[in-house]
């Protein structure tokens, strides 16, 4: 393998981790922050009540974006045992 097909594996790599991670990482930092709105408005101090709905968002969100994420997923992986079976 040449160096720049190691960088370009690397690359794609990377460009898919910010494809498959970005969108759960924003929601949850949406909802924690509006979350966190709500509780310094109301001086709640509820542990779980930034966790449980967090979660929830998260299982939607893969429920959603799942079988893309897994196609994905799978079309990069057999990108690459293409590479390794061609040499």
């Amino acid at each position: 393998m040449d160096t720049a097909v190691v960088l370009d594996v690397m690359y794609q790599t990377f460009q898919l981790l910010l494809k498959t991670a970005l969108p759960f990482l924003l929601v949850s930092m949406t909802v924690g922050i509006v979350i966190a709105i709500f509780q310094a408005a109301t001086q709640i101090s509820e542990q779980t009540l930034t966790f449980v709905p967090k979660l929830l968002v998260i299982i939607v969100l893969l429920g959603i974006l799942g079988s893309s994420m897994m196609a994905e997923l799978q079309g990069f992986f057999i990108q690459i045992l293409e590479m390794i079976a061609g040499g």
